[in-house]
């Protein structure tokens, strides 16, 4: 073999510096052994040979799709794409989509909206396992939204703001950590296995200016900047902007969760048993003090 070396020690070799593969480059090397006596002779011989002509290239090498053009030769790597895989994604809706759920009574626009009520009408669908962190609302059929609503969401864009407060409606961006979407997502499974709310995290380094935003309309911005921010949108995109203190739904408009909160109406450390209908809340006040700091 090449360099005192056999085949397998090489092929781990290849492996190490080879990018992610799949099953059309990954040689098929349990098939070739079974067949024996073929022109080619045995397998691992037959990888040596090619070996000797280019070590970096064999038929039966891990990698190859085939004997002269491995995968790795033809797409050279990018180092642009080498951190995508752990950027956070927004699974978009759009406010036609959101119109389109209210229309046919799939959400309840007398109650918050929040992320756990729009994956309730299986209408919008997102996988916290594959790095999805919630909603991003997108302008699309801006023009025909018509409902006032308190909706909070992950993500969202200045028109579909403005869209929303045009209305007399009411949004909020709030971050939710892996852990707190995959309850969202299913709250039924998670409270049937009877254990407390957990605490909602903070957001991390990189999205802490966005929900301390009040132009974003963050969780953690300061709520007298966000009235004034509110006038600024309507002077611009031209609307008047209406007056939710004189409306009859004014409360459950200003309707927020707290930044440790996950579901609206419960409290972290609640325990929440469905077989009994019935919420169970903790007396102990340094308890309390955990969930709330």
């Amino acid at each position: 073999m090449p360099s005192g070396r056999n085949i397998v020690e090489e092929t781990y070799d290849l492996i190490r510096h080879l990018p992610r593969i799949g099953m059309l480059n990954v040689g098929q090397i349990a098939k070739s052994e079974k067949k024996r006596g073929c022109k080619r002779g045995d397998y691992r011989r037959a990888a040596g040979n090619d070996a000797r002509k280019n070590p970096r290239v064999s038929y039966f090498a891990v990698g190859s799709e085939c004997k002269k053009n491995p995968f790795f030769m033809k797409f050279p790597k990018e180092n642009y794409y080498a951190s995508l895989q752990f950027k956070r994604e927004y699974p978009p809706i759009s406010l036609l989509q959101l119109q389109r759920m209210i229309d046919l009574n799939r959400l309840d626009v007398s109650k918050p909206i929040d992320l756990a009520a729009i994956c309730k009408t299986g209408l919008y669908k997102f996988t916290p396992l594959l790095k999805h962190f919630g909603i991003n609302l997108t302008d699309e059929g801006a023009d025909r939204f018509q409902a006032k609503i308190n909706l909070e969401v992950q993500w969202a864009s200045e028109s579909s703001i403005a869209a929303i407060e045009k209305n007399g409606g009411v949004i909020t961006t709030a971050y939710y950590d892996a852990r707190s979407l995959d309850l969202l997502k299913n709250p039924k499974k998670f409270f049937e296995k009877g254990e407390s709310i957990p605490r909602r995290m903070p957001p991390p380094n990189d999205a802490v200016l966005y929900y301390t935003s009040a132009v974003n309309r963050g969780y953690l911005a300061d709520p007298e900047e966000i009235s004034w921010q509110r006038l600024v949108l309507s002077q611009k995109f031209g609307y008047k902007l209406p007056k939710i203190e004189e409306d009859p739904q004014y409360e459950m408009l200003m309707q927020r969760k707290d930044p440790r909160q996950i579901f609206f109406g419960l409290e972290p450390g609640w325990v929440v048993n469905l077989k009994d209908k019935i919420i169970l809340k903790c007396l102990d006040p340094t308890v309390n003090e955990y969930f709330k700091s």
